[in-house]
């Protein structure tokens, strides 16, 4: 079998990408900017959000590196740019100033903020070109690919089924989703700052 597959390299790409991503984690976020969408609109956002991060994931996964060398961007510029734009989309979520479903597109809202950052985020993409590079036979290849499929599986499923808490908690509860769900998000992007910072600090001074 590892002939064919690198089940530790399997193993480990799923769970890191799984904790790094964290579909748990994502529904209240996700139910925060589409919660009042009709059912078919939010599974139909599920879809396009995890599509547009499996692109984004398996684009890094193929060829990250060669990207960000090409465009002369660093890491911690990846993650200060990741870090701000959750920052904005927080903002909205803590203040109610985000616009209702009729004055946003399914698909905007899958691109941005579902899609990346949010799911393919700084964090999502270097830990893919990481696992890429150390991948050398095709047994690791077949583990990696396999591993970031898996993962987009299971986002899928937790967003695709989270209509499920919106009929358990109504819309008071959505509102207060919203606001647990622009704090957590204001603290991701705040540590994607602060990381990218530090990065910047490192860098500059090795």
């Amino acid at each position: 079998m590892n002939d064919l597959v690198n089940l530790r390299l399997l193993g480990e790409a799923f769970v890191t990408l799984f904790v790094i991503m964290d579909p748990p984690g994502t529904v209240p976020i996700f139910l925060a900017l589409t919660g009042s969408q009709s059912l078919q609109a939010r599974a139909r956002g599920a879809w396009q959000a995890v599509g547009v991060a499996f692109l984004v994931i398996g684009t890094f996964a193929i060829a990250g590196q060669s990207i960000l060398d090409y465009l002369n961007i660093g890491i911690p510029a990846l993650q200060g740019a990741g870090g701000l734009l959750l920052l904005l989309v927080a903002l909205e979520l803590l203040t109610g100033n985000e616009k209702p479903p009729e004055q946003v597109s399914d698909v905007n809202v899958a691109l941005v903020p579902l899609g990346t950052p949010l799911l393919a985020g700084p964090g999502a993409i270097v830990a893919t070109i990481v696992f890429a590079q150390g991948a050398h036979t095709r047994a690791d290849y077949t583990a990696l690919a396999l591993a970031i499929v898996g993962v987009h599986v299971v986002l899928y499923l937790f967003l695709r089924f989270s209509g499920v808490i919106v009929r358990v908690i109504r819309e008071s509860g959505i509102v207060l989703i919203t606001r647990i769900a622009g704090l957590l998000l204001s603290a991701i992007a705040v540590q994607l700052i602060a990381d990218a910072v530090y990065g910047f600090i490192r860098d500059h001074a090795g």
